[in-house]
């Protein structure tokens, strides 16, 4: 017979930022946690006062209490948690056992597929200093989901008791699935931190600095969100301003020159976006993208 969601008994073997707010939020859905497992017992019972469950260091004997185990270790541990596991008779026959890495595929539960487990992957796009934060943004978020076809549906339901919203990634996928969400937020973190060396460059603090162009970053986000991206182009490039991009690379040339050649290539990639858009003259274009290219004095 086939439990039904809220029958289900989920186990947590790693409990960090994500597998204490996935329990936390389980178990508000109605989910009933039986045990959270960490390598330290502390760690566990810190997780447990979120999820409900019993504290164990007891991988296997979690994952033998529960129909459903989640593996919320840090990525690279999965697949050694989980051939510890299958090895201590950790998984039944009809147990489902996910993990929630964004690059990691379904080969990484190899072993607890071989034990007859039915196999997935959840993934948050979304970012979190701890767990509190974790809790509160992970509900309205987007899943990358990847898992075997029987258990598909089920595992959409999964995300959704999160407040989730599922996305079906294909397994040859993963990789620039993750890429990009990696290019979403963690790009984005160098990027502002790049304009923080920039401004220091001038004489300013970081926290000065972050204060001056903030509003900018925050305006621009507001018009993403709002418009999309296109449409949201501003600045030199989107105005066919090649004079602009001009003293710009000389900028760079003279103050910081490390930087010439990233501010070259997203400015090709800008200049793409601003033909898209389709409001600049396609020759103020090609002049703006043979300077980026190097082809005219900048």
């Amino acid at each position: 017979m086939t439990e039904r969601p809220n029958q289900e008994r989920i186990a947590v073997l790693g409990p960090g930022k994500a597998g204490t707010a996935l329990g936390h939020l389980l178990r508000n859905a109605g989910r009933r946690i039986v045990a959270v497992a960490g390598r330290r017992l502390e760690s566990a019972q810190r997780a447990a006062a979120f999820t409900g469950g019993t504290a164990t260091t007891d991988f296997a004997w979690a994952a033998r209490e529960a129909d459903c185990v989640l593996i919320t270790t840090g990525d690279d541990a999965i697949e050694t948690v989980c051939r510890a596991v299958a090895a201590a008779g950790g998984f039944r026959a009809g147990a489902k056992v996910v993990h929630a890495s964004g690059v990691g595929g379904l080969d990484l539960l190899r072993a607890a597929r071989r034990r007859g487990a039915r196999v997935a992957c959840i993934h948050p796009l979304q970012t979190f200093a701890d767990v509190q934060s974790a809790i509160a943004k992970i509900p309205g978020s987007t899943f990358g989901i990847t898992a075997d076809e029987d258990i598909l549906p089920w595992a959409d339901r999964l995300v959704e008791d999160l407040g989730g919203r599922p996305f079906h990634v294909l397994p040859e996928d993963k990789p620039l699935y993750h890429a990009a969400a990696c290019m979403a937020s963690n790009s984005l973190v160098t990027l502002i931190y790049l304009v923080e060396e920039i401004y220091g460059r001038m004489g300013l603090s970081r926290e000065e600095a972050h204060r001056a162009f903030w509003p900018l970053v925050r305006g621009t986000v507001d018009n993403i969100e709002s418009r999309g991206t296109i449409p949201s182009l501003t600045g030199p490039i989107a105005r066919g301003d090649g004079g602009t991009v001009r003293k710009h690379l000389r900028g760079f040339r003279k103050r910081f020159p490390e930087l010439t050649r990233l501010y070259r290539e997203m400015g090709l990639f800008t200049a793409e976006i601003a033909a898209r858009r389709g409001t600049v003259d396609e020759d103020k274009l090609a002049e703006i993208r043979a300077m980026l290219k190097g082809g005219r004095k900048g």
